[in-house]
């Protein structure tokens, strides 16, 4: 799965640990959804969503 969190992470100025603080995860859970190497969890979405303040349409697209 294809993602834009890098991209919106860095639009904000906000480091790989900031955003995991955000979603209440580990910075190595953010690494790896980043990466594309795991796919979050249905409510790890809709928070990724709702800190970048778009869809998860708008976050992750099939490759």
């Amino acid at each position: 799965m294809r993602n834009s969190l890098p991209e919106r992470r860095h639009a904000l100025g906000w480091s790989q640990q900031r955003l995991a603080d955000e979603l209440g995860v580990s910075r190595q859970t953010v690494i790896s959804i980043e990466k594309g190497r795991f796919d979050p969890s249905l409510p790890v979405a809709f928070r990724l969503a709702g800190v970048f303040g778009c869809t998860i349409e708008e976050l992750f697209s099939p490759e």
